[in-house]
């Protein structure tokens, strides 16, 4: 028997209406969405629309065809700061943010904008003070990490939207790790721009993703090409979601993360995060009675997803991940996580840590068996 403990990467397992529509897809229907007028296309075009219109009710988005879909979290990313940023535009980040984040705001430092990076605490923990004194007559966008992908620390995007928006700065949320397990609402936390993958906790397959704009934000197309639609002009259509959506989309992928949104839907996404940290106070209060276990991020479950990270003293942290696996069966991630600028500001930088990170299908009886293995590793030492 295996135990998953690392769906903070990708969630596993999927729902198994997920695996039916995705099959349902190839079997019955596998025209091109908005590709052709036959019924297969139109039933493609659809089941894309109805993805999309699930999407818009679960961000309170401003209206359907404003949200984009792209492969992940990182290309919605990249479309956003390549599309909407100009050289001398000021960004403010903070010191928590993912490569997906942290690469393309460096690329685009070295042609012309200017980065803030605002410091969090040493459990990841951003005060809104920070990003205001960061604020310029030329900030142009503040783009924050909703919860972290290393220690789980969800930051305030409402007080930082009120922020944003009072300042007349544009706000932008990489939802990551945080779609499908907190409730998000663009509108009330005046969120322009919100990046999200389908294939964490909104339960999808890989290759799911996008980007949902606010009512009145723009972006230049990131590729240019075939959209289905103006296909008389060789011009790129100026009309959204087509504008940036150029080439033939994951039908069989939008197929699968339609499937996860009904059935999270069913269960919940107001259950999600309750059950998580319930899970996760679980987690610290057994590993407080192991005392060469070291413990990063928030020590209030309630600031938190369901992300914990640690080191067993003395033990490198991929050490301890192949014990994890290969004795015991239980699946973790190791290393920086992609992360860097994350674990230096928890002060890991040089050694990673091991991350467990739970879903809304992970249960009592599977951290209990997480904790029962760390102890025998920690009892090794001594």
């Amino acid at each position: 028997m295996s135990i998953y403990l690392d769906n903070a990467a990708t969630s596993w397992p999927k729902c198994p209406q997920v695996l039916a529509a995705m099959q349902e897809y190839l079997c019955e229907c596998g025209g091109s969405p908005g590709r052709a007028g036959h019924g297969k296309s139109l039933t493609s075009s659809r089941m894309v629309y109805d993805t999309r219109d699930q999407l818009t009710s679960l961000f309170n988005a401003a209206s359907t065809d404003r949200v984009v879909f792209a492969k992940n979290a990182t290309e919605a990313l990249n479309m956003l700061l390549f599309g909407f940023l100009n050289p001398g535009d000021h960004v403010v980040t903070s010191s928590m943010e993912h490569n997906a984040v942290m690469r393309p705001l460096r690329q685009l430092e070295a042609c012309g904008i200017n980065l803030s990076v605002a410091a969090c605490d040493g459990q990841g923990r951003l005060d809104l003070d920070t990003i205001g004194h960061l604020l310029t007559a030329k900030t142009r966008l503040i783009l924050i990490n909703h919860a972290s992908n290393v220690t789980g620390t969800i930051q305030p995007i409402a007080e930082i939207g009120a922020l944003a928006k009072q300042a007349g700065v544009r706000f932008a949320v990489d939802a990551a790790q945080t779609a499908g397990v907190c409730p998000l609402d663009m509108q009330q936390n005046a969120i322009d721009f919100l990046a999200f993958t389908g294939h964490k906790s909104l339960g999808g397959p890989q290759g799911t993703g996008g980007l949902a704009l606010g009512p009145d934000v723009d972006l230049r197309p990131l590729i240019f090409g075939g959209t289905g639609s103006a296909s008389e002009s060789e011009l790129q259509p100026d009309f959204l979601p087509d504008k940036l959506e150029s080439g033939t989309l994951n039908a069989i992928g939008l197929a699968g993360l339609g499937a996860a949104l009904n059935d999270l839907a069913s269960f919940g996404v107001d259950n999600v995060l309750p059950h998580e940290q319930k899970l996760l106070r679980l987690f610290r209060d057994g590993l407080s009675e192991l005392p060469e276990i070291e413990v990063y991020g928030p020590a209030d479950p309630a600031e938190s997803v369901g992300v914990l990270s640690l080191n067993v003293t003395g033990i490198p942290c991929d050490e301890v991940g192949a014990r994890l696996e290969q004795q015991f069966g239980i699946f973790t991630r190791t290393g920086l996580h992609c992360a860097p600028a994350a674990h230096r500001s928890i002060g890991t930088l040089a050694k990673g840590t091991v991350r467990f990170s739970v879903s809304r299908f992970t249960t009592e009886a599977e951290i209990d068996a997480a904790l029962a293995a760390l102890a025998i590793i920690g009892r090794d030492l001594k």
